[in-house]
């Protein structure tokens, strides 16, 4: 019997590794990258336990013929230059600021297994990884390394034993586990310690890609973007074709305008794209993504080109779409369709009528004219495109659009790449992850299913979605989750890195929005006794909210060493009779960093304080009203739903804020939409009583929810 393919976290589960592990290892014995749900072959299965078991063997011989030594190897790293080691002091303290932020997590069940399975795990890669060990300072390796690697990936990419990395992070003040994952910060300075050099690889690729050249192809619908200047028809000309090819089909329902719809005609199916100002398709193409197959640029016969209308040509040739020109206005009496055609040749089109290849026809949205020959040409060049598409295995889909309404929550706008996407499916967008719990399509029509072409939208997705994104289904729920949990760590630490740069104008601003909380300052003078009395002047005035702390000081002119350290740390740059290299000041306007430079100490002294202590916020105190709990809910259509409660202690006023909380889970922190008793509104019910309200966006309530009560009040701030 053929022994059938395993998909690689099915490998991964029977060899005890994590899948980006098997994946690290079949990459280095040169196979293919592949995605977690891709399949591998039974001879890599078989290389894969080839290469492990001779890894065993290769330590039970080391344990052999290994003497006794009381001689200890030293991890010492060489002595390495100050101004380095400022920036490496820099990096473990940035590394620790963000793991303590990272590391906040929901508390574990109190009876659970899985502590010792782990402990065994980690037990078995220390012993998989061990015997490279020897040599981690035999010879400066190199190695690749991507953001946020876990700690047994970042040991086998090392060579090293998992505890060694564990132990090195405690000695750095980062407390982690063997599956915690480190950002790139922690593992440079890992590295540099192990005397590594590192390659930081470009984000991998999160979502599962899978195998489709064993799915059959079939042919699917194009994908249409029309695209023009302002007022020349655009919306007209879709308006058409959506009343008569498309409301038709759904009698007596309200059709949405969604970015992206279909149209029948005769056999075929077309899917339209309408994307005002071209934000989607620019986006889209950003992504390296577009959707579209071919564009329809829309020129008015009256009016010609427009600047708008050759940014719209630069952006179907960059997509390298086939255009199709659409003239419209034809009806009119002023109309000069070869005009149109004469300027089209100025930017390379070149239309049938003149000896070129591009399809012009003249329409209009107001009676129709050439509307059929528009879609007929549409079909033709569809069918020259051979538009096929898998049609089995998980579906793939990019963003058309993505937004949030009050009623359904969020709406995300997506098409079908390949693939078939059904209801229930475990899927990632963007950030996001999830199960397909309902989608429609443009008409409000409930579908259970959606096929190559086919535009959808989605009920539920986390969160906004830029358009362009991709909207993939994962193997199971759990995997969809882990891989948007380390999208975010990557947008965040990508956020992080383009950290907000400092400006004493700007700090007052950050201050009251709670951007900042310590303002960080490099520090240059002329002589080490200013430097010494300033920096100690500058701490001085750290107030609770803001702490000022000089990470760098120094004595001599502002160098570009200065403006790439304050750029790594957020810093801003206070010069005290001392001048600023050429180099460092065209560097430090590049990169938004500000150099301040002074004559008096007492003016720099004077700036700071002024820019965190000049338009503080008031101090803000939480006062406790009172208790309720949710005895009836009632859902009212157009109204929303109403909570009939008991006051079970203090108050609760018209204009309170309020928490929901279910068992001892927080569940929404808002407002009073309505306060009401025997449905008259009323400004305030004292304890003992019954009542009903309404939350200010929020009906998700149930009864036996809990509510709690309570105002901010603001306090003049004592300086």
């Amino acid at each position: 019997m053929k022994p059938r393919k395993l998909k690689l976290f099915e490998a991964a589960e029977r060899l005890r590794l994590s899948s980006e592990a098997l994946a690290r290892m079949m990459k280095e014995l040169g196979f293919k990258e592949r995605g977690y749900t891709s399949y591998i072959n039974p001879d890599e299965f078989e290389a894969v336990k080839a290469r492990l078991r001779d890894e065993k063997q290769k330590i039970k011989q080391s344990m052999q013929r290994k003497p006794p030594s009381s001689k200890r190897t030293s991890a010492r790293r060489p002595r390495v230059p100050p101004e380095q080691e400022i920036q490496r002091a820099v990096k473990e303290t940035l590394a620790r600021m963000d793991h303590k932020h990272s590391r906040k997590k929901p508390p574990r069940p109190k009876h659970s297994t899985r502590p010792a399975r782990k402990f065994r795990r980690a037990e078995e890669e220390q012993n998989i990884f061990e015997p490279k060990r020897e040599s981690q300072h035999t010879s400066v390796r190199e190695t690749s390394v991507s953001a946020f690697m876990s700690v047994s990936e970042v040991a086998h990419s090392f060579g090293v034993p998992p505890a060694e990395i564990i132990k090195r992070c405690v000695a750095m003040g980062v407390f982690v586990t063997i599956n915690e994952r480190l950002n790139l910060d922690t593992i440079s300075i890992l590295a540099e310690d192990f005397g590594i050099k590192i390659r930081v690889e470009e984000e991998p690729a999160l979502a599962a890609e899978e195998e489709t050249e064993e799915f059959e192809h079939k042919s699917r619908p194009p994908v249409v973007v029309i695209m023009g200047h302002v007022d020349h028809g655009k919306t007209t000309l879709l308006d058409y074709i959506r009343k008569t090819r498309v409301a038709a089909q759904e009698a007596g329902r309200i059709t949405q305008s969604i970015g992206a719809y279909t149209a029948q005609v005769k056999d075929y199916r077309i899917v339209f794209l309408d994307t005002p100002g071209h934000e989607a398709f620019t986006a889209m193409r950003a992504r390296g993504t577009s959707v579209a197959d071919l564009a329809v640029l829309v020129v008015a016969a009256d009016d010609g080109i427009k600047p708008q209308t050759i940014e719209a040509i630069n952006h179907a040739k960059a997509a390298d779409l086939p255009i199709i020109v659409a003239i419209t206005k034809s009806d009119l009496a002023t109309a000069d369709p070869d005009k149109v055609k004469t300027q089209l040749t100025q930017h390379s089109i070149v239309v049938e009528a003149f000896g070129g290849k591009t399809i012009a026809i003249e329409v209009s949205g107001v009676t129709g004219q050439g509307v059929d020959d528009l879609l007929d040409a549409i079909q033709v060049t569809s069918m020259e495109l051979n538009l096929e598409a898998p049609y089995e295995g998980h579906a793939r889909g990019v963003v058309i659009e993505s937004k949030l309404d009050k009623s359904k929550g969020t709406i995300t706008t997506i098409i079908v790449e390949k693939g078939t996407l059904e209801r229930g499916d475990p899927y990632i967008c963007g950030d996001w992850s999830g199960r397909v719990r309902e989608m429609t399509d443009e008409n409000s029509k409930r579908l259970e299913r959606a096929t190559p072409g086919m535009p959808v939208l989605v009920l539920g997705v986390g969160g906004i979605t830029e358009p362009g994104e991709t909207f993939e289904v994962i193997e199971s729920e759990r995997a969809a989750r882990e891989l948007a949990q380390r999208r975010q760590l990557l947008r965040r630490e990508r956020t992080l890195a383009r950290a907000s740069k400092l400006s004493l104008e700007s700090i007052q601003k950050q201050i009251q929005t709670g951007d900042i909380k310590e303002l960080k300052i490099i520090l240059k003078g002329d002589v080490f006794g200013s430097v010494e009395a300033l920096t100690s002047s500058l701490e001085n005035l750290s107030i609770d909210e803001v702490k000022v702390r000089v990470i760098h000081s120094g004595v001599g002119p502002i160098n570009i060493t200065d403006v790439n350290l304050a750029e790594a740390s957020g810093a801003v740059i206070i010069g005290f009779h001392v001048t600023v290299h050429a180099d460092a000041r065209s560097r430090a306007t590049d990169v938004g960093i500000e150099i301040r430079t002074y004559k008096v100490i007492y003016d720099a002294i004077d700036d700071v304080r002024a820019a965190m202590l000049g338009m503080l916020e008031p101090e803000e105190e939480e006062v406790i009203l009172g208790h309720a709990e949710a005895r009836q809910v009632f859902k009212i259509p157009k109204v929303g739903t109403i909570s009939g409660s008991y006051m079970l202690d203090g108050k609760v006023t018209r204009d309170s804020k309020v928490r929901v909380y279910r068992g001892n889970e927080q569940l929404a922190e808002t407002t009073l939409a309505s306060l009401q008793r025997f449905e008259k509104s009323v400004k305030e019910v004292e304890a003992g009583f019954e009542f009903g309200m309404r939350l200010a966006e929020w009906d998700d309530l149930k009864q036996g929810d809990k509510f709690e009560f309570f105002n901010v009040i603001q306090r003049e701030r004592k300086q």
